[in-house]
C-alpha cells in the first residue's frame, strides 16, 4: 500500500493548482481519500468538533449493515426463480449464481450512474467528491425489484442524485432521500416496471408453473375482498408443490418471497439496524416510533374496518413488504430525517402512521413505506422547527417565574 501511496504523491501536483490537470483535482482527490485516510484534520487551535469517525467511516457502517440484505436479496431472487419454475430443491451454488447474475448488474449499474454524475457535478463546481453516494448506490438496487430493466435504474439513479441531491447543493443538503426519489421516479414514470405481479420474480428464459404467482403478500393483502387477510394468503400458493408457505408468517419474518431485492427479510433489516445502533450511526428512537406508529394505525383500522385488509391484524404490517427495510436504512437518513430528539419520535411515528394508513386507502399503490417517508422528509424541517419553539417557550416562561 505504502507504493501505492508513494505513486499517487508523485502525481499529486498535476492535479493541483497550476498542475496540468488540475480541473480535475477532486476526482484525484477523492480516489486517494477513498483508499487511503486524508490528510487534512481538525486544527489544533479554535473550538471545533473532534471524532475518531469521519464521513467515509460512517458511509462504510451504512454499506457493511446493508450487507446482510444484500446478499439475503441475491439468495431469494434466485431461490424464487426456481421455485417459480417448479424446481424448489435447486442446489444452493445453482440460486446463487441465478440471483447474483441478476442482482449484481442493478448494483453496478447504479453505482456506475451515479458515480459518473457525481464526478460531473464535482468537477464543474469544484467541490469534494465524498462517500455519500456509497450508501445511496447500495439503497438503490435494495428496493428494486429483480426483473426492473438496468436502463431505468440508470435513468433513475441520475434522476435522483441531480435532482434530490446536486439541486439542493450536494451531500448534506438534500431534503428527500435520493434513493427513494429514484424509486419514485420509476413508479409514476414506468409504473407498470415497478409494480404488479410479474416483476417481483426472476424467470428469465423459463415458464411459470401452472398456478405461479408472483405477486408480493401486500398485494395480495390489499385485493383480498372475503375472509381473513391470512386466508387470502394461504390461497394464493394452495397446491403449489414447494411453496405451501410462501405466505406464512415465519416465512415473511425470514423474507422467503416475492418482492425487491434486498426489502424482504425482516430479520437481515434487524442485522442491520444493531449494526447501525450499536455504531452510533442511526437514531433508534425513529425506528421505535415508527413501529409504534404503524401498530396504532393498524390497530385503528382493526377495530374500526370493513375490508379483511383493514382487519388484518396489526402486527402483519410490520413484516410485509419494505416496511423493516424502510424503517432502518430510509427513515433514518441524517440528512433528509429530523435532527431534534423530541423530533425523532414524532417523525418516526407518523413515518408509520402514514405507512398503514396509504397501504389501506391506496389500493393501487399497497406498499407505503416509500412515500410515508418522503412526505415526512418534507415536513421534519418543521417538526424541528417548532420542537425548538416549544424549548424556547419553555425556558422563557421559567426565566419569568
Amino acid at each position: 500500500m505504502k507504493f501505492l501511496h508513494d505513486i499517487l504523491e508523485k502525481q499529486k501536483p498535476m492535479f493541483e493548482e497550476g498542475g496540468k490537470l488540475e480541473k480535475f483535482y477532486y476526482l484525484f482527490e477523492a480516489g486517494e481519500s477513498f483508499i487511503f485516510t486524508p490528510s487534512t484534520t481538525t486544527p489544533t487551535k479554535g473550538t471545533h468538533i473532534r471524532d475518531a469517525i469521519d464521513l467515509k467511516r460512517m458511509m462504510m457502517t451504512v454499506v457493511i449493515a446493508m450487507l446482510p440484505a444484500l446478499l439475503f436479496g441475491i439468495w431469494n431472487v434466485g431461490y424464487q426463480h426456481f421455485l417459480a419454475i417448479g424446481k424448489p430443491d435447486a442446489a444452493l451454488l445453482d440460486i446463487i449464481i441465478v440471483g447474483t447474475i441478476q442482482v449484481l448488474p442493478i448494483v453496478l449499474v447504479s453505482y456506475t450512474a451515479g458515480g459518473i454524475v457525481e464526478v460531473i457535478f464535482g468537477i464543474i463546481r469544484k467541490h469534494p467528491i465524498n462517500e455519500g453516494f456509497l450508501v445511496t448506490g447500495m439503497l438503490i438496487p435494495l428496493v428494486m425489484p429483480p426483473d426492473i430493466p438496468l436502463w431505468q435504474v440508470a435513468l433513475a439513479t441520475v434522476f435522483a442524485v441531480v435532482i434530490a441531491k446536486e439541486a439542493f447543493g450536494g451531500t448534506g443538503m438534500n431534503i428527500l432521500n435520493v434513493a427513494l426519489t429514484a424509486r419514485a421516479f420509476l413508479y409514476f414514470a414506468y409504473p407498470t416496471d415497478i409494480s404488479g405481479s410479474k416483476v417481483w420474480t426472476y424467470l428469465g428464459g423459463e415458464k411459470a408453473i401452472d398456478g405461479y404467482t408472483g405477486e408480493t403478500a401486500l398485494a395480495l393483502a390489499a385485493g383480498a375482498k372475503e375472509g381473513s387477510v391470512v386466508t387470502a394468503l394461504t390461497n394464493a400458493t394452495s397446491g403449489w408443490a414447494g411453496a405451501e408457505e410462501l405466505f406464512s408468517f415465519n416465512n415473511m419474518i425470514i423474507g422467503i418471497m416475492p418482492g425487491s431485492v434486498g426489502e424482504t427479510s425482516v430479520i437481515m433489516a434487524l442485522i442491520g439496524a444493531i449494526i447501525l445502533i450499536v455504531a452510533g450511526v442511526a437514531s433508534w428512537k425513529i425506528m421505535v416510533s415508527g413501529v409504534v406508529g404503524a401498530l396504532v394505525m393498524g390497530l385503528i383500522f382493526n377495530l374500526t374496518g370493513s375490508t379483511p385488509f383493514m382487519q388484518m391484524m396489526p402486527h402483519y404490517h410490520l413484516i410485509m413488504g419494505g416496511f423493516a427495510f424502510g424503517i432502518v436504512f430510509m427513515a433514518t437518513d441524517p440528512v433528509s430525517a429530523a435532527q431534534t430528539e423530541t423530533g425523532k419520535w414524532i417523525y418516526g411515528f407518523f413515518i408509520g402512521l402514514l405507512t398503514v394508513l396509504i397501504r389501506v386507502f391506496n389500493p393501487a399503490y399497497p406498499e407505503g413505506i416509500m412515500l410515508a417517508i418522503l412526505l415526512m422528509n418534507v415536513f421534519a424541517p418543521l417538526i424541528d422547527f417548532y420542537v425548538i419553539q416549544a424549548n424556547k417557550n419553555r425556558r422563557l416562561k421559567r426565566s419569568h417565574v
